[in-house]
């Protein structure tokens, strides 16, 4: 029996006219969702990209990202002066798949196999909050909250039932909460309170903030 011998090209396409399977051709090579998912609030840089996805070498993430341009999904720039420095960015299609990306993680969070408590990126963290978020929960509330991971910095709003979130300093936040992912996580999802975050202005913003959220129970 002749064995055929299959290339790149023909592993990544499925022959189906389903829409369905093109977003995988386009996206569904291993990290390449979770690079699109690291780059909804913003350009990143390669070493950036590399810091938040440490499973991830160098070499694979080099191809994930030339296949994303070519695909029409992320577009490489430089930033004007003074920072100079390439950065990759999702183009405005590309941005749309957040629900995409949303949804999936909403639907993965009900298998019995899901660990709330293992490693998370910032963007993670944030994306969930705007999948997670009840604004049955929130109703007419208005707050504003710092998070600061390292030396990533994110702002997220809550006002009349809508939750927004944006990459940027902190100033002039209610409250801030300093720590890693995971520990928000656990006080947001697992009820740990505030262990192993740092909280500075009005801790009771944060403490009314974290009874905005459920994860979907898991499927029976």
């Amino acid at each position: 029996m002749k064995l055929e011998k299959i290339t790149n090209e023909s592993r990544r396409r499925y022959d189906d006219a389903c829409g369905t399977a093109h977003g995988l051709e386009l996206i569904g090579e291993r990290w390449a969702l979770l690079i699109v998912r690291e780059l909804m609030f913003g350009p990143r840089r390669f070493g950036d990209l590399r810091a938040s996805l440490p499973g991830l070498s160098a070499n694979v993430l080099t191809q994930r990202l030339e296949g994303l341009e070519a695909a029409g999904v992320v577009v490489k720039r430089r930033l004007p002066p003074p920072a100079s420095v390439q950065v990759y960015d999702l183009t405005d299609w590309g941005r749309e798949a957040e629900p995409v990306i949303s949804e999936l993680g909403r639907w993965a969070a009900r298998s019995p196999g899901h660990d709330p408590t293992l490693p998370l990126s910032p963007v993670s963290m944030m994306l969930s909050f705007r999948t997670m978020f009840d604004p049955r929960k929130a109703g007419k509330s208005r707050m504003t909250l710092g998070f600061r991971f390292g030396f990533e910095t994110f702002v997220v709003t809550v006002a009349d039932g809508e939750l927004g979130v944006r990459r940027m300093e902190a100033d002039g936040a209610e409250v801030i909460v300093v720590g890693s992912p995971e520990s928000v996580a656990a006080a947001v999802y697992v009820g740990a309170g505030m262990e192993g975050l740092e909280i500075s202005g009005r801790a009771e913003v944060f403490e009314q903030f974290v009874d905005f959220f459920e994860l979907p129970p898991k499927a029976g």
